[in-house]
């Protein structure tokens, strides 16, 4: 997520200093490629989460619900949702990528314009999930340090001892 959100002070910067005041680029050519990279980019730095988010987005979804509740974040209950959503449409874009590679001619490797120009369509339909991960994500940092400092729950009041039965006199 740190990677994420370096790849995006980076293009933010890039963009300012490449635009107008009104936002337009001015060389279209030049920012479009440097837009293609920044997608790629966060593509990449995603990739090492993509297979144990869903296991992160439960885990705090679990978190949170046995959290105190003056210690929750409003935003919590909101950016986890963000998360799953976009999730789910990564999975999407995920299957229709691969639909995508699979239907190329063999011709079409990583290098050529063909296999190029269809994975920075996938990532460019990506990016904006990406993102979300990129700012949303620290949620689940938030919850588990939240989590891990919460007090314990109680421990059960032991049960009273049973009254001690006088022994009777009689022997």
């Amino acid at each position: 997520m740190s990677d994420s959100k370096k790849i995006l002070d980076a293009w933010d910067a890039y963009s300012e200093e490449h635009t107008d005041l009104d936002g337009w680029p001015y060389d279209d050519h030049a920012y479009g490629m440097r837009a293609s990279r920044r997608d790629a980019d966060t593509a990449e730095a995603f990739e090492p989460l993509r297979y144990g988010a869903r296991h992160l987005l439960a885990t705090a979804e679990t978190q949170l619900t046995q959290l105190p509740k003056n210690t929750v974040q409003s935003r919590w209950v909101y950016q986890l949702g963000v998360l799953r959503d976009a999730l789910d449409r990564l999975d999407e874009l995920h299957e229709q990528w691969l639909q995508t590679r699979d239907a190329l001619p063999v011709t079409a490797k990583p290098g050529t314009a063909e296999f190029d120009d269809a994975l920075a369509e996938h990532h460019a339909e990506s990016w904006s999930y990406l993102d979300d991960w990129a700012c949303h994500g620290k949620a689940l940092r938030e919850i588990n340090t939240a989590a891990r400092k919460a007090p314990a729950p109680l421990a059960t009041a032991p049960a009273a001892p049973a009254p001690e039965r006088r022994r009777s006199a009689r022997r």
